[in-house]
């Protein structure tokens, strides 16, 4: 059973940083696209940003040039630097890896970022 483990969350306030890390126990996680999700209440999970297993990345408009996602297959883990929060930014934030060939998929727990304005 694959397991993913987040941690780095916790309360901020707005223009401070965050960065978030998370584990994965799988083998072969270069295979992988590696993936940070957030959903606030009420809303649905979206993706923030992606480190694909065929080297791009890509992240949702609205953390473009604040948040920058890295990854370390070596170590299997991949962080989420996040800068210059904002209110909307509270969320929980999901880790994923995702497999384009064989559609396995694997998620955190999730873990919850706060920033007070």
């Amino acid at each position: 059973q694959v397991q993913l483990v987040e941690s780095g969350g916790g309360l901020v306030q707005a223009g401070g940083s965050l960065r978030l890390h998370c584990t994965t126990s799988t083998n072969n996680v270069s295979a992988f696209d590696m993936i940070w999700y957030r959903q606030a209440p009420g809303k649905q999970r979206e993706l923030v940003a992606i480190t694909r297993a065929v080297g791009s990345i890509d992240y949702k408009g609205s953390v473009k040039g604040r948040f920058a996602i890295s990854r370390d297959n070596a170590k299997k883990t991949v962080d989420l630097q996040m800068n210059s929060l904002k209110p909307e930014d509270t969320a929980v934030y999901y880790c994923n890896i995702f497999h384009r060939v064989t559609r396995q998929s694997y998620w955190g727990q999730g873990i919850q970022v706060t920033v007070s304005s």
